[in-house]
């Protein structure tokens, strides 16, 4: 019989995220005291993730400034897949997620940058290419003044696991 959920089976998701010619990181260590995500009930809840790639941010300081909107989209992305391992590291199996509920996103914004939405398409394409029906999602996307270690984004996810 075959299963035609849009629940991924086993190693689903982080094979269609190496064919999308990404790697799921090291959970990212957190800058404060906090854990990265924390279950409660079925849902895993995601402390805010900023895009580090091996340890390092790869850019600093607001959108719309210093950096260019599509540069904070791919951060989005990458922060979006810090996320997706912090929620691994708690419940196991990222194929143990059967709906992505709610992304949360900041941009560090230049006072004139009104694109935020574009920015965190980033990140929801991710999670809608790894997840398909089951990453459709609620979403914010909120402009602010600055944000940890200068950085351009950050994400948060709450997803429904089984």
């Amino acid at each position: 019989m075959t299963d035609s959920s849009s629940t991924p089976r086993t190693g689903a998701a982080e094979a269609r995220l190496a064919e999308l010619g990404r790697a799921l990181p090291q959970v990212a260590a957190p800058v404060g005291a906090y854990a990265p995500a924390v279950i409660s009930g079925r849902y895993a809840w995601t402390s805010g993730q900023l895009p580090f790639v091996d340890g390092a941010l790869p850019a600093t300081g607001k959108v719309g400034a210093t950096v260019d909107p599509q540069t904070a989209q791919e951060l989005a992305a990458t922060s979006a897949l810090n996320a997706l391992a912090a929620v691994k590291s708690v419940i196991g199996d990222l194929d143990r997620v059967v709906r992505v509920v709610k992304v949360v996103g900041f941009v560090a914004s230049d006072p004139t940058f009104t694109g935020q939405p574009q920015v965190l398409n980033g990140a929801s394409d991710l999670i809608g290419a790894v997840f398909a029906d089951a990453g459709v999602h609620a979403r914010s996307a909120v402009g602010v003044a600055v944000l940890p270690m200068d950085s351009p984004v950050e994400v948060e996810l709450v997803v429904e696991f089984d």
